[in-house]
């Protein structure tokens, strides 16, 4: 019963997770096909991780509702690993997203002559073969898996705790870390903008409207302070008990960790794609178009079915009126 429930939660969530990355990904394509603007890149590579997880967590998801099931522990081993690469794929690309943002803010007049086609596509190409090594690094080195007689596919049933231990102590702290001092310096950043803005208009240099600059600054801290926080809570419980498995193999249940601590930070390839389009004004304004698109085009159809139902029947001036509907 709690495995169908497990795999119930597991199937639901990874729909969302591949439902709500997948239209990011199109929204991000269309805008990236007009403003050419080269950031969106990662915040796209970011959306195509996140998906990947949903769809690695699909192979769990069939796991759990094909009882009696006993894999053979390679087979284990290679689904656990994509499931890693994956998730190890969707913290680096937050990573560079965060990096992205604060070099944008560090040096904004500079920022389009550095942030070229070719350092992206380098970054992104660097990013993933460092995702695969960390996912992969059990395959390629036996010492880090577990011979276990668990029926089903499972982290600590296939990885020897000291992986979870070598993958947080390279992996999820250092780019915890980084994200607290991006932030912290793109704090410093803006409140240095925001002082000199007030000095102008005590000295009565400026108008009663900020720069755009300095809005955008704001926009932007808001925005990787939410991704970091989100980020923590998603994934910090997760290393944390893993950690503390490692230390004291009877002080924590793997099974708490794996089917809720997991579970949490699964969550987190959620709440990428809803914080970019609820927080970034491009993006929303992209959804808005797409689903104003879709909603006229659903409309023209069902108009030309009702009205015209027949075959080979000439169309009317009448139908543009549905358009002036919208």
């Amino acid at each position: 019963m709690a495995s169908s429930a497990l795999g119930t939660i597991l199937a639901v969530l990874a729909s969302l997770i591949i439902t709500a990355n997948v239209l990011v990904a199109i929204v991000l394509l269309r805008l990236i096909q007009k403003s050419g603007y080269k950031g969106h890149y990662f915040v796209l590579n970011l959306a195509v991780a996140d998906a990947m997880v949903g769809f690695t967590v699909t192979g769990l998801v069939i796991d759990e509702f094909s009882k009696p099931f006993y894999p053979p522990h390679i087979f284990c081993v290679l689904r656990m690993a994509f499931v890693t690469s994956s998730s190890a794929a969707s913290i680096l690309s937050l990573t560079l997203v965060a990096c992205d943002r604060h070099l944008a803010i560090r040096k904004p007049f500079h920022y389009l002559q550095l942030v070229t086609g070719l350092r992206v596509g380098v970054q992104l190409v660097g990013l993933w073969l460092l995702a695969a090594i960390i996912g992969f690094l059990p395959v390629f080195a036996p010492v880090f898996q577990k011979i276990s007689a668990q029926e089903k596919c499972s982290f600590f049933g296939v990885f020897h705790p000291t992986y979870m231990l070598t993958v947080s102590c390279i992996g999820f702290f250092p780019a915890l870390f980084l994200f607290i001092y991006l932030y912290c310096d793109m704090l410093k950043i803006a409140s240095v903008h925001v002082q000199h803005i007030r000095e102008v208009e005590h000295a009565g240099l400026a108008g009663s409207c900020p720069p755009p600059h300095t809005t955008s600054d704001m926009k932007a801290m808001r925005t990787v302070a939410i991704l970091i926080g989100c980020f923590a809570l998603s994934w910090l419980p997760f290393f944390i008990a893993s950690i503390v498995q490692t230390v004291c193999t009877e002080c924590f249940p793997y099974k708490v960790i794996e089917s809720y601590l997991w579970l949490l930070g699964l969550c987190n390839s959620l709440l990428n794609p809803l914080l970019y389009s609820c927080w970034q004004k491009d993006v929303r304004l992209q959804f808005s178009q797409l689903a104003a698109s879709v909603k006229r085009r659903i409309l023209l159809h069902l108009g030309n079915r009702h009205r015209f139902p027949g075959t080979g029947t000439k169309s009317l001036p009448t139908v543009s009126c549905l358009r002036l509907q919208d």
